[in-house]
């Protein structure tokens, strides 16, 4: 059993009791969050797409990280102009609990 759900404008394939990291979310950790824009859900081999899909997924909030350090470099030759630029986003890592 999976689903595709729609989390802060992106697409994530989600089943029960996995872990992934998600764009930040509002929330402390242990809070419980659900997302009713689900895509596409699969029960057991019948699949559920568009508007026929009546589930919506449940998971709580795990934690709240940053990711790897992106670096922007620009360089214009022979000019002496060098700017280096970096940012960390911010991700959160929620539980799936539930499909249903």
């Amino acid at each position: 059993m999976f689903a595709v759900v729609k989390i802060a404008g992106q697409q994530f394939k989600v089943q029960k009791d996995q872990s992934l990291y998600v764009p930040q979310l509002t929330g402390n950790v242990g809070d419980k969050v659900e997302f009713p824009e689900v895509l596409l859900v699969d029960l057991d081999g019948k699949l559920s797409v568009g508007g026929a899909v009546k589930a919506t997924v449940k998971a709580e909030i795990l934690g709240h990280v940053q990711g790897d350090k992106v670096i922007a470099f620009k360089m214009k030759r022979r000019k002496g102009f060098r700017k280096k630029i970096g940012h960390r986003t911010h991700y959160t890592q929620i539980r799936i609990s539930d499909i249903a």
